[in-house]
């Protein structure tokens, strides 16, 4: 089973091209969202993000994750450590996953997947991005948050030029008609065994 890794940042628009990839019948896993389950449900997980950030960290039974963010952009380390409880849960049950899926390849889609070093695990990396203008508006429109708030966040993420690097594969989210056939196109040539 190939696995392709999906990423881009804040506002890129990987969630949009992910739902393109399942209407192409391709399987997705959304490591944030397996993230904010296993922090929600698991008791191991949960206990451990107590010690580390204290009773707040909690509101009744989910995640405070407006507290979180606003203790983890003013101290790194705090962030480390979360990424170390969390990541080696969620690529655990992305590897039981993948063993349930029988299509030519799976999508793995993660926001930080150059910089936890997910990327080493796929077999070609699609990077989505988008001009920083429409991704500001996004996030805007998505979280309510200020341009402000926005910007001091996407500081924290590994710049477009980066990423290429490390990148197989772009696709550039900015008219969805486009996006529709960039993503057709990638899934044509993913589907050939010259990928594989």
């Amino acid at each position: 089973m190939r696995i392709i890794g999906l990423t881009g940042g804040m506002g890129s628009g990987k969630t949009t091209v992910a739902n393109l990839f399942k209407e192409l019948g391709i399987p997705v896993f959304i490591a944030d969202e397996e993230a904010k389950y296993l922090m929600n449900t698991s008791q191991e997980i949960r206990n451990k993000i107590i010690t580390l950030f204290g009773e707040q960290a909690y509101i009744a039974e989910d995640l405070d994750r407006k507290y979180i963010a606003s203790v983890v952009f003013n101290a790194p380390n705090k962030l480390q450590k979360l990424n170390k409880i969390i990541h080696p849960a969620v690529a655990t049950n992305f590897k039981l996953w993948v063993l349930k899926q029988t299509a030519p390849y799976v999508l793995y889609e993660a926001a930080i997947l150059f910089e936890t070093g997910g990327y080493k695990k796929c077999d070609k990396v699609i990077l989505v991005t988008a001009p920083r203008q429409d991704r500001i508006k996004r996030l805007q429109s998505r979280d309510k948050s200020s341009v402000s708030e926005i910007e001091s966040r996407l500081q924290h993420q590994w710049s477009d030029m980066e990423k290429r690097k490390l990148t197989n594969y772009e696709i550039i989210n900015k008219e969805i008609s486009s996006t529709k056939e960039q993503v057709r196109n990638l899934h044509e040539i993913l589907l050939k065994p010259t990928e594989n």
